[in-house]
């Protein structure tokens, strides 16, 4: 007798625990959003962040509530896009974006403060600003070629490289880069800069030999008056540019590209 009592005790406890349990699941639970839900499905699940948000979570919310475009999901391609498509009645397109790493001073033509040799890692050369003399240039320790699960980069002469027919555009080398050096811009796009160094241009000229100097020749030659020199960089616009190539012709340090 003295047994059987802590256990009816025990077990009557755990009857309106769970009881109680219950109903907490039932009346305090969040409603599931099945919009939400679908959404989140038709994403891959890569969790890239080239979308520009923490996840694929993230994402499906932020497109469940109209604060991001449905078109974003670079790894996911033309089918999410379709996907997304019936699922919100809208046209959704794929954006194709690739990397492009917006820096040409390789080691060759790029200039250096001293000799690294520390850990093969650019994330630690950056305890010392990195060891080139242009603080916006690519370091070229290859923590981007390190991420890339498609093999689509390689840092040749001490700059690092995209292979864009091998790029998938998931974006792990853009948040990865401690330079920002990496971008995933549109297919769309005619011509880039493949410069981001915002020095004076007699400052650069001591920094590297390919840098933009913002000698306003590209502004002068454009007809469509789709680049500028903004803080001594040329800024191409891609919604008015025509890809005619009459920038890249007449620059002197040969840094407009296709």
């Amino acid at each position: 007798m003295s047994i059987v009592l802590p256990i009816l005790l025990v077990a009557g406890i755990g009857l309106v625990a769970g009881f109680g349990l219950a109903m907490a699941s039932k009346y305090l639970s969040e409603p599931v959003d099945e919009l939400k839900e679908k959404i989140r499905e038709a994403l891959p699940g890569a969790n890239c962040g080239g979308c520009g948000f923490a996840g694929c979570d993230e994402y499906a919310a932020a497109i469940r509530e109209g604060k991001a475009e449905a078109g974003l999901c670079a790894p996911g391609g033309k089918n999410t896009a379709v996907a997304l498509s019936e699922i919100l009645g809208v046209d959704v397109s794929a954006q194709e974006k690739r990397a492009y790493v917006t820096c040409n001073g390789d080691c060759y033509r790029a200039k250096t403060k001293f000799a690294y040799s520390g850990l093969n890692s650019c994330a630690a050369a950056m305890y010392y600003r990195g060891p080139m003399k242009c603080e916006f240039g690519c370091i070229g320790l290859g923590d981007c070629a390190a991420v890339c699960d498609r093999g689509a980069i390689r840092v040749n002469d001490g700059l690092a490289r995209v292979d864009r027919e091998l790029c998938g555009g998931c974006g792990k080398c853009v948040t990865t880069c401690p330079k920002g050096v990496i971008k995933l811009l549109p297919e769309s796009y005619h011509n880039v800069v493949a410069c981001q160094s915002t020095e004076k241009g007699s400052t650069v000229i001591k920094q590297c030999d390919i840098g933009c100097i913002g000698c306003m020749k590209c502004v002068k030659e454009c007809k469509h008056d789709a680049i500028h020199v903004e803080n001594f960089l040329a800024v191409i616009d891609q919604s008015k540019c025509t890809g005619c190539d009459e920038c890249a012709l007449v620059c002197p340090r040969g840094i407009i590209h296709k």
